[in-house]
């Protein structure tokens, strides 16, 4: 934080630099402590965001930024009573997902009108990226990135199991295969082949809805009609909970033991997102981890069609926000779009056209192993539900590889609870 100094110039009756403008900044990512300013050496999300917070602290002149930050888990809980009480954060991060929420509930501000006059040119954006932060023919945020499930590869165990070619790892390219390999894998290394958060966080919802897009299909149409008791739905969870019942998997990890099974080398494969390839790059390089030469993959294709989940961070002011503080907050957004390549530095892929062509990015670890992941990004329609729809999708997947309760009475009880959700 930059603080005004009371010196003896104000007894002399000497004008003082006036009170910096606050702004206070919502966010997720984690907490970091000591991320410091310096924007190109901080490592994982939450030290890089808020060393380019820290950083816009320090540089931006006349604005002091107080960080909020806050469990990913109930940010949008909290957020939302922000908004309800009248003190939502000047600037907060959101997904792509929610703008329908926000924006059609006028919650958050139409800015295209005011972006050249703050420094960001959204030409630079890619078209994507773009789409990321529109609604309704407005523009209402400023894109971050995009993200999405990678297969983070342990190469010296897929060797051990036969599974790499010409230095690149072998992946399946159907759900028999899948489980070939799987199988295969455990006879050679003793390991589970794949791991991934199937009992708490949502990856599991992202690799069943990665599986139905690749068969041309999806949860919900754009007319509101939910789709989700298919045979397509019916095959996606099939393929993976085939790997629970051979034992080829654990469906009871969460996010933390998962990731530290296949940091320990007790996984071939882990199921997650960009947002971890410097950290576990940067873990792998460490003598006493069981991880060394890492790899990492596109999602597989195993149906028709590349598919893998996909999203988008952005950073969005609410509407009520006005004057000065309203000019504050838009500076606080280019900052940050200006050190959109100090954010990939996580593994997110970003959102500006020259950064994507820049050699700086280009450089990046791991970056050229998986181009392809942009050209298979999905999601969902958009929907003003997408919260209480993945809500439901999570409890329900959950039970049947948690709880033994049966695929399609799964699916039928959750298809049920989304068309009301859709319906009201």
């Amino acid at each position: 934080m930059k603080y005004v100094l009371l010196t003896a110039a104000m007894a002399a009756g000497i004008a003082t630099t006036a009170p910096a403008q606050e702004i206070t900044l919502g966010r997720f990512f984690g907490a970091c402590e000591d991320a410091g300013t310096d924007t190109t050496t901080s490592a994982g999300e939450a030290c890089i965001i808020q060393s380019i917070i820290n950083a816009a602290d320090a540089e931006l002149d006349g604005i002091s930024i107080n960080t909020l930050p806050t469990d990913w888990g109930n940010y949008y809980d909290q957020v939302k009573a922000a908004y309800a009480g009248g003190t939502p954060p000047d600037v907060h991060v959101m997904h792509r997902h929610r703008v329908p929420e926000f924006a059609g509930l006028g919650a958050i501000a139409e800015i295209s009108g005011e972006l050249e006059a703050a420094g960001i040119d959204p030409s630079d954006w890619s078209p994507a990226a773009l789409d990321a932060v529109s609604f309704n023919g407005g523009i209402y945020g400023v894109p971050m990135d995009f993200h999405a499930n990678l297969w983070h590869v342990n190469m010296d165990l897929m060797a051990e199991a036969g599974l790499v070619e010409d230095g690149k790892p072998v992946l399946p390219t159907s759900p028999d295969e899948l489980l070939a390999h799987a199988q295969r894998f455990k006879d050679a290394t003793g390991q589970d082949y794949l791991a991934a958060d199937f009992a708490q966080f949502p990856i599991g919802v992202r690799v069943v809805l990665a599986l139905m897009w690749q068969q041309n299909s999806n949860i919900f149409t754009d007319d509101g009609t939910a789709t989700i008791n298919s045979e397509e739905g019916q095959n996606a969870v099939t393929a993976i909970t085939q790997l629970f019942d051979a034992g080829l998997a654990n469906p009871q990890l969460n996010y933390a033991d998962s990731q530290q099974a296949f940091l320990n080398g007790e996984a071939g494969i882990l199921v997650n997102g960009t947002w971890v390839v410097d950290f576990y790059t940067a873990e792998a390089a460490k003598e006493e981890v069981g991880l060394d030469n890492y790899y990492v993959a596109d999602f597989p294709t195993l149906f028709e069609t590349g598919a893998t989940w996909a999203d988008s961070h952005m950073w969005a002011i609410p509407a009520s926000l006005e004057g000065e503080e309203r000019a504050a907050a838009l500076k606080v957004l280019a900052f940050i779009n200006d050190h959109n390549i100090d954010w990939a530095r996580t593994g997110h892929m970003a959102v500006r056209t020259s950064v994507v062509e820049s050699d700086a990015y280009q450089a990046l670890p791991h970056r050229d192993e998986y181009t392809g992941t942009a050209a298979i990004a999905r999601d969902t329609p958009p929907s003003e539900r997408y919260g209480a729809i993945q809500d439901v999708l999570n409890r329900e997947l959950q039970a049947i590889w948690l709880t033994g309760k049966t695929v399609e009475a799964a699916l039928g009880d959750a298809e049920i609870e989304v068309q009301d959700l859709l319906d009201r």
